[in-house]
This record gives structure tokens, sequence and C-alpha cells, in this order.
């Protein structure tokens, strides 16, 4: 055979096998792409937070602990994408969810985002651990700028029975002046998956 033809032969040959690399890329990535939405589907613990106190201390701390320890939490910049709609990828959250953190800070009851979310574990029955950070459970009320903001009595209604409901439930309390931010990751997250294991039986 001529060099000319090994030429036409081979050259076919790896267009053929580019093809089929590029198929396989291409399902590689569809595959990936679905274990991701069924992976975010799926939720364990939601965790309730006003993002300016609490993200990038122990929100964010009790987020990667979980995940460590192969629990599946919700939080909204790890498991929302642009162009989700934020009160039902929320909504969907919590109701996914068995157990539910409130981390109280002492701006949460100003934002409906996080009285919302307060009043739906509330109402959907989810085991509510209390955290409450920098701020002690008898200070806890409905901000003005929630009952200003509010669509309808029956919502400020809604957030404020939360907030009693949240009121005697025993929590964790912290000081982060004094406090010792791994010691409460730790506890907080050891407490999580004892009710996820209870929630099983």
């Amino acid at each position: 055979m001529s060099a000319s033809a090994m030429r036409r032969v081979v050259v076919p040959r790896r267009a053929s096998v580019s093809r089929v690399l590029a198929d396989y890329q291409g399902m590689a990535a569809a595959a990936a792409a679905t274990t991701r939405k069924a992976a975010a589907s799926t939720v364990d613990v939601f965790l309730s937070h006003r993002g300016v106190d609490t993200k990038s201390t122990v929100t964010g701390l009790l987020y990667d602990k979980l995940v460590q320890m192969g629990v599946r939490p919700f939080l909204d910049c790890q498991s929302m994408e642009p162009g989700d709609k934020i009160y039902e990828r929320i909504d969907a959250g919590i109701r996914q969810s068995r157990v539910g953190v409130a981390i109280f800070s002492p701006r949460y009851c100003d934002s409906v985002f996080c009285l919302h979310e307060l009043a739906m574990m509330v109402e959907g029955g989810k085991k509510l651990i209390p955290i409450f950070c920098d701020v002690k459970p008898s200070e806890l009320a409905v901000g003005s700028a929630v009952s200003a903001a509010a669509e309808s009595p029956e919502d400020l209604a809604r957030y404020a029975k939360a907030i009693r409901e949240a009121k005697l439930t025993v929590g964790l309390t912290f000081d982060s002046k004094k406090g010792d931010w791994p010691d409460l990751v730790s506890r907080t997250a050891n407490v999580v998956l004892k009710c996820l294991q209870q929630a099983k039986l």
C-alpha cells in the first residue's frame, strides 16, 4: 500500500476517534450535570441564617463540617444557582430536609427571608435546632423592617408564632467574644447527626 493510501486510511480513523471522544465527553458532562442536579435536590438539613451576621463564621463553618460528615446541608450560597427562583428553591430545600438549624443573630429577625424560613420549618414539623449567637431568646421579636415589608397580617402572625416556638426550644447559646467557634461547630454538627439518625428509626 502506498504512503498516500495509508494517509487516506489513517486520517478518517483519527477523525472517528475524535468524534467518539467528543461524544463520550458530552455524555460524561451530561451525566455529571444530572448527578449534581440530583444531589442538589436532596437535603438533610436546612441552615437558616442572616448572611451579614454569620455566613463567614458559624454558618459557613457548619456547612463545611456537615459536608465532611456526609450530611447534605442546604445553604443558599452553596445550594442555589443563577436562574433559581429564591422562594421556590428555599421552600423546596426546607420541605426536603428533616432537620432545620436556625442560627439566630442580632439581625436575624429583621429579615423577611429568615422569618419565612423559620415559619416554614416550624409549620413543616421539622426538628428545629436553634443557635442563639450573640442574642438571647428573650430578645427575639419580629423586626420593624419586617413589619413594614410583610405582605399581610397573616404573615406577621406566622413569623411571631415561629419565633415563640423557637424560644421554647432548647438550643445552643454562643458569645462570639468569648466562645470557641470550632467547639460550637462540632457540637452543632453532632446534634444534627444525632437528630438525623433518630429520624431514620
